[in-house]
């Protein structure tokens, strides 16, 4: 690796964490002076009015950044960023355009909302916009013992994939701190991937997005509501780094096993940093499905909802399954050099299935103990004594 790609990958990260720093808190001021608020309901969780205009700031930084650093280049006579970024023209050219898409459907979205219809629409022009690009699943590396796939095949897999991972990451979204701390840790990993195969244009897209996520991140969790220094990321953010992640993920399952120094299979190194949010959205969408419910529409059934239902507070949710996808991430990859890739999709299902299966007997047993407790007992007495004299 060279020192110009090291300058270049650290410089668009910081470049990103500090304009992002300064672009956040001016959104911020925006969103309070026009009253631009993500108002509390008996669904949400926060009790304060917070904007939810965070996502606003992703991607203009980014590109901001990008093009900034490729304009540096360039005036300094290294011409190896701009050499990278004609070789990818095509697949960037697209990605880009969809990113756009999706960004200003999600600014339509946060601002006056826009129907889930319309915007499933939008997302498969946007993963047709990424075939057209080159970005394929045209290879699953032995997922399910299938590997090359004709096009007929591939297309409409690799459109479902993009509308199903962009949905995952919008759904996920739900406590301070998941949605961005899932995809920072997914960005992380997929900026070491592309170090380590050489591919440094798309770290540099890797790391910018973490890189503006950092600040996000902090505003986020840590900014208090009542002094007006909390945000959210809103339709306009879950979008734009869905497709994002859609976009790296796919780059990533088109690297070759045999240039890995232990031959890890490329598909799980592109979807492992995706698991718990696509197996969440997975489980919910059977829960509504099977309950009679249109699949579309919101409820509190999601992993985090259950996890605050056994007691546990927002941080400490949010931090217990970020860890997990840590560690889920880790273990698939270390696992797919050893293990057939189809045989740890199972194991991975299986552990899933067995952690909701436990988590879900223990808030029915929270429900009975509560149910018995005097005090519980006493105010569901009066409320239906109340009732019954209306």
């Amino acid at each position: 690796m060279s020192l110009i790609w090291i300058v270049n990958i650290l410089s668009v990260f910081f470049l990103c964490v500090f304009f992002a720093g300064i672009v956040i808190p001016q959104i911020l001021l925006i969103a309070f002076r026009r009253r631009l608020f993500d108002e509390p309901d008996e669904r949400k969780i926060h009790q304060c009015v917070v904007p939810r205009l965070g996502g606003m700031a992703f991607k203009p930084v980014v590109f901001f950044s990008f093009i900034l650093l490729l304009a540096l280049n360039v005036s300094t006579g290294h011409d190896e960023l701009l050499k990278e970024i004609g070789a990818e023209a095509l697949p960037l050219a697209y990605a880009f355009c969809a990113i756009i898409m999706l960004y200003l459907v999600g600014i339509a979205d946060d601002l006056i909302g826009v129907r889930y219809r319309a915007k499933f629409f939008i997302q498969i022009v946007c993963g047709i916009m990424l075939v057209a690009g080159g970005v394929e699943l045209s290879d699953l590396h032995g997922m399910l013992f299938i590997h090359t796939m004709p096009s007929w095949i591939s297309i409409p897999l690799t459109i479902f994939v993009t509308v199903f991972i962009i949905n995952a990451i919008n759904l996920i979204d739900g406590i301070d701190g998941l949605a961005s701390g899932l995809c920072c840790i997914a960005f992380l990993f997929y900026g070491l991937t592309f170090i380590w195969f050489h591919q440094y244009l798309y770290a540099m897209l890797a790391f910018a997005t973490l890189g503006v996520l950092i600040p996000f991140y902090y505003y986020n969790v840590f900014g208090k509501a009542e002094k007006g220094h909390k945000i959210f990321m809103g339709d306009t953010g879950s979008l734009t780094i869905g497709i994002m992640l859609c976009f790296l993920s796919m780059q990533v399952s088109h690297l070759s096993a045999t240039t890995s120094p232990h031959h890890f299979n490329p598909f799980v190194m592109a979807f492992a940093p995706l698991l718990v949010p696509c197996f969440d959205v997975v489980r919910v969408y059977l829960h509504r499905v099977r309950n009679g419910k249109n699949p579309f529409l919101p409820d509190k059934n999601h992993i985090h909802h259950k996890l605050l239902a056994i007691g546990m507070r927002q941080r400490t949710a949010m931090v217990t399954i970020v860890l997990s996808s840590i560690v889920l991430t880790f273990l698939n990859i270390l696992f797919s050099a050893y293990i057939n890739s189809s045989l740890l999709l199972c194991m991975d299902i299986a552990l899933w299935t067995m952690a909701n299966i436990h988590i879900t007997r223990k808030i029915r047993r929270l429900a009975i103990t509560r149910k018995d407790s005097p005090v519980i007992s006493f105010v569901e007495k009066r409320k239906n004594y109340n009732n019954n004299k209306q």
